[in-house]
């Protein structure tokens, strides 16, 4: 695949009855960059998991009280997306496919190389990278890269929960690029396809970093969630908004608000927002 990984950012729990063999591995695994703590029983291990999260559970299958099996049942439904090796020096006991039928990722025999181990756990990181390429493309807008309409009204509707809550303040901003079918028509599609490149940009820099969420709602109209942001912070980001857009000198925007009440339903909030953008177009101000 060619991809390189930062090791240092997977937190490893090493479970195994058998103090020496699980500070070897972890031991081994922590010279290769990982994070590891370990455990020596699967409820010190059940503790820890549930204090601390941790990227990947390597266990061992043969442990007294609650064995490798069991612990794996119980971590995966407590914490679904945890990725699990399991270990085993009885391989009779125990097939392959008993351990990806309780929710393991892989199966390894003892004794075994550290580069055996290795491999297993990149093939992990390999695939668990292309599953959440998949689904941040499914999330996408191609053209704009700005989050696309299906997400928009998911993250809209787990913020509005939120805002509810923890009652928390939240706002919506609506943004429609003014006469944008004549400028499509003037310039033709490709320069019109800049132009929703460049509204994405604008519209990015424009916003909080890692707090704020822009999607491309339609054609030419783009949304942003503003969270924790009540009248007077939607007001003062739709402003800097519309003038990053006349400084761009490519295209203008009308853009709209709304603040969310408790109890307010989406359809409600996206209406007000519109409204408010309308309002400014009838205007004449777009």
């Amino acid at each position: 695949m060619g991809q390189e990984y930062d090791y240092n950012k997977e937190s490893l729990l090493i479970v195994d009855d058998e103090i020496e063999i699980g500070k070897v591995v972890s031991d081994l695994l922590s010279s290769l960059g990982f994070n590891v703590d370990s455990a020596n029983n699967g409820e010190n291990a059940l503790q820890k998991l549930r204090n601390r999260k941790y990227s990947f559970l390597i266990t061992d299958i043969n442990m007294p009280e609650l064995n490798g099996i069991e612990l794996i049942k119980i971590v995966k439904r407590e914490t679904p997306h945890i990725n699990i090796i399991a270990m085993t020096g009885y391989d009779k006991d125990y097939a392959y496919i008993d351990v990806i039928n309780v929710g393991a990722n892989d199966f390894i025999i003892k004794p075994f190389k550290i580069d055996e181990l290795e491999a297993k756990i990149k093939r992990i990181l390999i695939e668990r990278h292309i599953k959440d390429e998949f689904a941040r493309l499914s999330i996408t807008d191609n053209l704009t890269g700005l989050f696309n309409q299906r997400h928009f009204y998911n993250k809209l509707k787990e913020e509005a929960d939120r805002a509810n809550r923890q009652e928390h303040a939240l706002s919506l901003i609506l943004l429609d690029l003014d006469k944008f079918k004549d400028y499509n028509d003037k310039y033709g599609h490709l320069a019109g396809d800049e132009a929703l490149f460049e509204s994405g940009k604008i519209i990015l820099s424009n916003i909080r970093e890692n707090v704020d969420t822009a999607f491309r709602y339609g054609g030419d109209e783009f949304a942003v969630i503003l969270v924790e942001a009540d009248e007077k912070i939607a007001i003062s980001t739709s402003e800097r908004l519309k003038r990053g857009f006349e400084k761009s000198g490519v295209v203008k925007a009308s853009i709209g608000f709304a603040t969310y009440s408790k109890e307010m339903k989406i359809k409600e909030l996206i209406a007000a927002a519109d409204k408010d953008l309308y309002k400014g177009k009838n205007a004449g101000e777009g």
